[in-house]
């Protein structure tokens, strides 16, 4: 089975009753509560958002698969469904245990109906959702940064992404563990970040990372070694960079066309030289997302969930 790195097709949720998350921002310090506006001119900002983010998608040849989210139950981060599922090119559907409990609401049986009835295959899912009961979190793709053609799961440790877990992930779908710790500054405190993809991004031909986020030299230069044995160009962003979520980006494409898609607010504040080395492999797609970042603490690789699945035979 030939392996690719990035996919053309694309699941996300629209949102219906966006929100600031407060189960979520104990962890998660890039949320913030948007003062002035009342909870429909947040719905409304970030409907219109989604709805511009899709449109540039599609726009440029990406099959984005839209469901809307419902109003029961209250799901306000339901527009980042990567951390909940993840869809494999062999026809497997992997469900991932969440921490704060409204997340985990997520988890649609009838979403996965939809892509079936939209031609998908499904041949198995995998649920790691009983280890909410045991207080243990791996929380998709965002807590891994899969490089799928390599085989190599890179992963910071937090509240959101177990050990154990990861572990366990790695020896059923044929991953080798990238394991680290990633940090940020809140303040004069150096803690944990909350998800692996808000720092780094994998792509065909390179990496997107920021090293400065990893604290420990050893660990640091483990992940080089790793990125460098894989053959990837290292580009590297700094924690501000990360703070506009530089590091939240993901690679879409197919064999005529590849993108490499994030947020306007992540593209303006790159400078020029990294975004010649992104654009040396592939032209960049950004949109703005203000409000799904601020209040949400994710961008745009959080709200697209890739779809790997075969189709199926008729």
């Amino acid at each position: 089975m030939t392996m690719s790195q990035y996919t053309d097709t694309l699941m996300m949720i629209a949102p219906v009753a966006f929100r600031y998350n407060e189960q979520t921002a104990g962890n998660n310090y890039y949320q913030k509560v948007l003062e002035g506006l009342s909870p429909d001119q947040t719905q409304a900002k970030a409907r219109k958002e989604f709805d511009d983010f899709v449109s540039k998608l599609q726009a440029a040849g990406v099959t984005v698969h839209v469901i809307e989210d419902t109003l029961e139950p209250d799901t306000p981060d339901s527009i980042f469904p990567n951390n909940w599922v993840s869809f494999h090119k062999d026809a497997t559907v992997v469900l991932y245990p969440m921490n704060a409990e409204n997340r985990r609401l997520e988890r649609r049986g009838d979403i996965l109906d939809v892509l079936r009835e939209r031609g998908l295959k499904i041949d198995q899912v995998i649920d790691m959702t009983e280890a909410e009961e045991k207080g243990h979190f791996l929380e998709g793709t965002g807590s891994m940064v899969l490089d799928r053609v390599q085989g190599i799961a890179y992963a910071a440790i937090s509240e959101r992404t177990e050990e154990d877990l990861l572990y366990a992930f790695c020896h059923e779908m044929d991953y080798t563990p990238c394991v680290f710790s990633a940090f940020q500054q809140v303040d004069k405190e150096r803690l944990p970040i909350y998800h692996t993809n808000v720092m780094m991004c994998v792509a065909d031909e390179f990496v997107v990372i920021c090293l400065d986020c990893i604290d420990d030299l050893e660990e640091r230069h483990t992940v080089i070694d790793t990125i460098e044995e894989s053959q990837k160009e290292l580009i590297e962003i700094s924690e501000e960079q990360v703070e506009h979520f530089a590091g939240n980006m993901l690679q879409v494409g197919n064999d005529k066309m590849k993108f490499l898609v994030m947020s306007s607010s992540a593209f303006k504040c790159l400078d020029q030289e990294q975004i010649e080395s992104i654009e040396a492999h592939c032209p960049i797609i950004h949109s703005s997302l203000d409000t799904i970042e601020a209040c949400g603490g994710g961008s745009a690789r959080c709200m697209m969930a890739e779809v790997f699945l075969p189709k199926s035979i008729s």
